[in-house]
């Protein structure tokens, strides 16, 4: 004897409905795009937080430190809303916004206008200093993603490419500011 099938009509469609809804759960995860990517970098510098503050607190003064940067003029200084136009010595412009400035906790946070000469886009970074006694550590991060927003990026601006470039920036900037302050 077989079951009568009209006894169940719900069951028989929740049974059917079953693998529908579960590649339409699993379509998200299927999706490609790009991911934020971040970057920290950190250096320690034998000198006192206010000494090393100094000389990297003002929006405009990227070029008095980073070995990249020709050019760094910030149309109203420190404060929030400044516009810096960095003129990179191996050619290339990148336009960026100061959004935060604080020297009470030695700290000023940025936005890129667009990725310019990096391959980034929504590029947001903040640099900082601490220290305690006659140490400091300048942090200095970012999140972005990659400069190519679709799907199957060419390699020059794929994730890789974005990460590699960013903590090049950190980190040749970091190392050149603890050469000028340390006098080494």
């Amino acid at each position: 004897m077989r079951p009568n099938r009209s006894r169940h009509p719900q069951r028989r469609r929740l049974i059917t409905l079953l693998p529908v809804l579960a590649l339409a759960c699993c379509a998200p995860v299927l999706a490609h795009g790009p991911t934020r990517q971040k970057v920290v970098e950190k250096i320690t510098i034998n000198a006192p937080a206010d000494a090393v503050w100094a000389r990297i607190r003002n929006f405009d003064a990227l070029k008095d430190w980073h070995p990249a940067v020709l050019e760094s003029a910030a149309d109203k200084g420190n404060s929030e809303g400044s516009v810096r136009s960095l003129k990179l010595k191996g050619g290339g412009l990148l336009t960026e916004t100061l959004e935060a400035h604080s020297d009470e906790q030695k700290k000023y946070s940025y936005r890129a206008k667009d990725g310019g000469a990096l391959p980034v886009s929504n590029y947001t970074s903040t640099i900082m200093v601490s220290g305690q006694g006659g140490t400091s550590v300048v942090e200095w991060r970012g999140a972005f993603y990659r400069g190519y927003p679709n799907n199957d990026p060419p390699p020059s601006q794929n994730d890789e490419a974005a990460m590699q470039a960013i903590t090049g920036v950190y980190t040749s900037g970091l190392q050149n500011l603890k050469k000028l302050v340390e006098g080494k």
